[in-house]
């Protein structure tokens, strides 16, 4: 029998209070490029985000997440990388950076 949790979509938390000020901090077009990649991660699984290029995910070493979970940068539109961590189908947004390096501090 085929593992269903390898085929399900991941699940998205955007409640982080730090996100979501950092969010509606952004022009228009800014907020509109995020939640289209946000839309798209939700139609995804897993194994897709890992091996999205587009994406281009990426462990950061240098600092642990909320409960000692390993963060992840990833592109989420053209100007800015979200810090996030995997908690089971949920992917748990944290941060937005408008540089790649701001991600890993």
């Amino acid at each position: 029998m085929i593992n269903q949790k390898i085929y399900q979509h991941i699940l998205l938390d955007l409640n982080n209070p730090v996100f979501q000020r950092q969010l509606f901090n952004l022009t228009k077009n800014d907020q509109r490029n995020i939640l289209n990649t946000s839309q798209k991660l939700v139609n995804m699984t897993w194994q897709q985000v890992y091996s999205d290029y587009g994406l281009n995910w990426e462990v950061i070493l240098s600092k642990k997440g909320p409960g000692d979970n390993k963060l992840y940068s990833f592109r989420i539109s053209k100007g800015f990388r979200g810090v996030a961590y995997r908690d089971g189908l949920w992917l748990r947004l944290l941060t937005l950076h408008p540089d790649h390096d701001s991600a890993y501090q």
